[in-house]
């Protein structure tokens, strides 16, 4: 076993240096293939999407950036030169004081800006650079901030706020430079401390300091950065982690427009837009109607999809996928009806869109408890996200605690599905009576299947008529118990037709493929550069970067075309 792992890390870091040698190579030719820039550039924002690898999204940066260079548009990119005390992706979970890589993550980012110029700030009053080029930020703890955060509890941490006169080079519109709540850097501190629920103690506490001091310099560093390069807009990764969403925060005070981007639903692809990406928005046309085409191109994705055959960030959930043997079916059959609960992984960063009901999804849990106990003539099947115990991610606040702790697994009319346990989600909805998510992707695909859906928390889909969602917690208590009661559940016939044209808009319009440009690294997680010639990379070659294209710089949607 330690000669496999030893064996993989060889391979790996080969490939990784293989890699990065390509990417320089590429990056040298964008940088002499390039005209000469004309007008306000592009901002590229890169501080959490990568500390020693090509992920996808530093993929879909790196790829995205090139293609405007080689259209003449100038883009700056702002890059952490050891910028913050502690970052998210730096964090060690197990010793929380030790610093960040930042060594091998500089020299990943210096690899992606071959033949770039760099550039150091340069101060108040100074006319905006002109041409692609890279500012670098470093770290400059402010002592008076640092003191006001000594000794503050995690509630006070978490609300804490910080404003500052404008400092010389430090503009915002109105003249005042503001951190938001520290809540800002809580989504970054939950998925690296693998928990939504938070101890208050000594680490946690440390880190959530270390956060907002950086989260400060970041502010300082960007406002400067925009005063120095006047961009017509700003790119960045998702927007969740606290680098982003400082950044994103320090741009919209100004009144930029700010793109966020992260991995779309199809293999090898990705999701740009004007909003939050992990919140998915997308405009879907009220006359838009899947035809036979349409309807046959999904129909065989959901084929591949009912049989646990897809991947997405390069992670295959389901390596098998069995059917409900015998012995679940005779136990099944003492019960009056069948009702699959769905949860999600607590720390993901899609939760803090979904928490608008209840404060989180183990609030949730407890309420579907209450039905539990008070229907035994139902057999509810908790299934726990196959993502939870993912090797290096593996969730430090499970589903699996939670049913142990509340007693659930002793209950007669309860079985726990293991995220290990690749059971058939899609032959346990076929039978079930109504389904239960929180604001798991399956819901939809339930709805798809016609099955009545009770949603618990805000899901990309229920921006559409798709599920029930009722939106208080005596709401969905009660229409939880209507459900369980009522002979039969009527569905509306438009939550099928909404979740098709959704699905169909997240698969064939909203995921940008860049399979051309990007393959699976050894860590599927990461990705390599494939071998292409660079004129792909302009907008006539590539659907992709035209909808990209169109998006940053003519207002289009980033959605491809029909």
């Amino acid at each position: 076993m330690l000669g496999e792992l030893f064996e993989q890390r060889i391979k790996r870091g080969l490939v990784r240096r293989l890699n990065n040698a390509r990417i320089a190579s590429v990056a040298r030719e964008v940088a002499r293939r390039a005209p000469e820039p004309s007008g306000q550039p592009v901002a590229f924002f890169k501080a959490s999407t990568g500390i020693d690898d090509l992920s996808w999204n530093s993929g879909f940066h790196l790829l995205v950036s090139w293609a405007l260079r080689l259209q003449g548009v100038p883009v700056v990119y702002f890059a952490c030169n050891a910028g913050m005390s502690h970052c998210v992706l730096g964090t060690n979970r197990h010793d929380v004081h030790r610093d960040p890589p930042c060594r091998s993550c500089i020299h990943q980012s210096q690899t992606l800006y071959a033949g770039l110029a760099a550039v150091a700030p340069r101060g108040a009053g100074t006319a905006p650079l002109a041409g692609s080029h890279v500012h670098w930020f470093t770290f400059d703890r402010d002592p008076d901030l640092d003191r006001a955060l000594d000794n503050l509890s995690l509630a006070q941490l978490s609300e804490f706020r910080w404003t500052m006169p404008g400092e010389p080079g430090v503009k915002s519109s109105t003249g005042v430079l503001k951190l938001p709540r520290g809540n800002l850097c809580l989504p970054g501190l939950r998925w690296i401390l693998r928990r939504y629920n938070l101890d208050d103690d000594p680490d946690t506490r440390f880190l959530l300091r270390e956060y907002i001091l950086s989260a400060w310099n970041v502010a300082r560093e960007f406002s400067r950065f925009l005063d120095e390069t006047n961009p017509r807009l700003v790119v960045v990764f998702n927007g969740q982690f606290f680098p982003e969403g400082i950044a994103r925060h320090v741009a919209q005070q100004r009144g930029l427009g700010v793109i966020t981007h992260e991995v779309g639903l199809q293999p090898a692809s990705a999701f740009f837009t004007e909003g939050e990406a992990t919140a998915y928005p997308i405009h879907i046309p009220d006359d838009f109607q899947l035809n036979a085409e349409q309807n046959a191109r999904l129909d065989a994705y959901l084929q591949q999809r009912f049989q646990g055959r897809f991947s997405m960030a390069g992670i295959q959930f389901w390596p098998s996928m069995r059917g409900l043997d015998d012995a679940f079916l005779a136990r099944a059959s003492r019960f009056k009806q069948i009702v699959p609960v769905f949860s999600n992984v607590i720390f993901d960063t899609s939760q803090p869109h979904a928490n608008t009901v209840f404060p989180d999804m183990f609030a949730w849990l407890e309420a579907v408890l209450a039905g539990i106990r008070s229907h035994p003539d139902t057999l509810f099947v908790i299934r726990a996200h196959p993502d939870e115990t993912r090797t290096r991610k593996a969730s430090r606040e499970t589903v699996q605690e939670w049913v142990t702790q509340q007693g659930v697994d002793r209950l007669e009319n309860v079985i726990f599905i293991a995220p290990q346990e690749y059971l058939s989600s899609y032959e346990l909805i076929q039978r079930s009576k109504f389904v239960l998510v929180y604001n798991s992707t399956i819901g939809m695909e339930a709805s798809i299947m016609g099955k009545p859906v009770l949603c618990g928390g805000r899901a990309r889909y229920t921006q559409y008529p798709t599920v029930f969602f009722p939106q208080s917690i005596s709401e969905q208590r009660a229409e939880l118990q209507r459900f369980l009661e009522a002979d039969t559940i009527p569905v509306p016939a438009e939550f099928r037709r909404n979740a098709r044209r959704f699905l169909y808009y997240q698969l064939f319009r909203a995921s940008l493929p860049f399979g051309e440009f990007l393959e699976p690294s050894v860590r599927k997680t990461q990705t390599r550069l494939r071998t292409f010639d660079l004129h792909r990379l302009s907008p006539e070659s590539s659907p992709a970067l035209e909808a990209i294209s169109s998006g940053l710089l003519r207002g289009g949607d980033f959605l491809l075309k029909e």
